[in-house]
């Protein structure tokens, strides 16, 4: 069954979703993804709801930029859940798709992350988190990543503590 629908505006947004799809397949969390565009063929916007819906789907999420209207076009064709996640664009770093997504008028929401890497990544972890409220072992893989980041840290800042800030620094441009 397939438990998330990703939807985005043009293919060439799929690159920019990468977090998000290792996210998913990190956590064994089942997606189907199309490339559909709310101005050109929203016909195809509104039959692939339809058939996310009958096919089980519990959350979408809905990746576009510039003007950005696709979360909202699947928001207004759901009573689902829908992420929008802003692509970052050349006009404004992705603000502009950002302000687009997160202005929906009354009655119809879009939870709204942020554009970039975290911004992906975060519309994944989203969708579990919502996945995860009928799930148990959801909640539980989402207790062991937060877990996994904070030991990381702690041993981030054990390393810090003994290589000394100067050194530390060292070596974290040599990682790039």
């Amino acid at each position: 069954m397939t438990e998330v629908g990703i939807i985005v505006g043009s293919d060439s947004d799929l690159p920019k979703l990468k977090g998000c799809f290792q996210t998913l397949d990190d956590f064994g969390i089942s997606y189907d993804v199309k490339a559909y565009s709310a101005h050109r063929t929203p016909h195809l916007v509104a039959e692939w709801i339809k058939q996310m819906e009958s096919a089980g789907v519990k959350v979408f999420i809905a990746a576009a930029g510039g003007a950005a209207h696709l979360p909202g076009v699947v928001a207004s064709h759901t009573v689902l859940p829908v992420i929008g996640t802003p692509i970052e664009t050349q006009v404004s770093g992705g603000l502009d798709s950002l302000l687009s997504i997160v202005q929906m008028p009354g009655g119809i929401p879009v939870a709204t992350v942020a554009t970039g890497k975290a911004g992906a990544t975060n519309a994944a972890l989203l969708a579990v988190s919502i996945l995860a409220t009928a799930n148990a072992a959801y909640q539980e893989k989402l207790r062991n990543y937060r877990n996994t980041m904070q030991k990381t840290i702690i041993e981030k800042n054990e390393t810090l503590s003994k290589q000394g800030l100067y050194e530390y620094i060292k070596s974290l441009e040599a990682k790039k």
